[in-house]
């Protein structure tokens, strides 16, 4: 049976107060909050800050039930310096290493963005970075569509690496919304449908997206699809704002249990 874990990507959200977390909750209060509710967070100040080894320990005492994905820092994947980033990757696997220890790393995320190219230089570091990586679970996003190939797709299940599915707005630039098995991994992020403001330097507006009971019923489709291939399937909701995500998560798992295939 395939297990399927649904979270959110991040947590610690002030506005998600009222909403998500009963009034007058802490911040140091969210992780543990959060935990009652789901199996699985994706981290994302990993990406903004070196996590250290002692602050992910700390995160999963706090929360011990759940598994922990992380964005890989910045350093790793949007500010990459030749001459310094296996030493950045030392740094972030020495920190993740303290969830494996304890069973609760899902996967390592690498966000790549638009800017990274399928050019010989960067294939080329995308083969030395996660060779450096392999000793953790592997998930990859792809913000430029010339990696959507077979020769990426035949690369990544050589080294059991996971292709992260997407769903995005349809608009004529989108990235093709390929789930395509290339490990026993699935890892799925759900990033809203804004299409007006998807390319706008408004973040905050680009994700405020809730989905829909009609579009939450086509994406089940899509998890049940691979879930059907998969030992184990990550699903984090990215429509964070006004806690979008945490509804959209709390009604597709609903919808996951009437199936009644998969462990939840």
């Amino acid at each position: 049976m395939s297990r399927i874990f649904i979270g959110t990507s991040g947590y610690s959200y002030t506005e998600w107060v009222g909403p998500v977390y009963p009034p007058h909750t802490h911040t140091k209060d969210f992780l543990s909050y959060y935990a009652t509710l789901f199996s699985t967070v994706e981290l994302n100040f990993s990406y903004y800050r070196m996590p250290t080894k002692e602050q992910l320990l700390t995160m999963h005492k706090e929360a011990p039930s759940l598994l922990f994905s992380l964005k890989a820092h910045q350093s790793l994947t949007h500010s990459i310096d030749p001459h310094s980033w296996k030493q950045s990757a030392h740094l972030f696997m020495d920190a993740v290493s303290a969830l494996s220890e304890h069973n609760s790393l899902g996967a390592v995320l690498l966000q790549f963005p638009h800017s990274f190219h399928y050019d010989v230089d960067q294939r080329r570091y995308l083969y030395n970075l996660v060779t450096e990586c392999s000793s953790f679970p592997l998930a990859i996003e792809f913000r430029n569509s010339q990696w959507y190939n077979n020769r990426t797709i035949e690369t990544l299940r050589k080294q059991h690496i996971t292709l992260v599915s997407l769903d995005l707005p349809h608009q004529e630039s989108a990235l093709p919304m390929m789930d395509v098995m290339t490990s026993f991994t699935s890892y799925i992020r759900l990033h809203g449908r804004n299409a007006s403001s998807w390319w706008g330097s408004d973040v905050a507006s680009r994700y405020n997206y809730l989905y829909s009971d009609k579009e939450l019923e086509s994406i089940k489709k899509r998890v049940c699809s691979l879930a059907d291939f998969s030992k184990d399937l990550y699903l984090y909701f990215n429509n964070h704002p006004q806690g979008y995500a945490v509804k959209n998560a709390l009604t597709l798992r609903e919808l996951l249990k009437k199936e009644g295939e998969y462990e939840l």
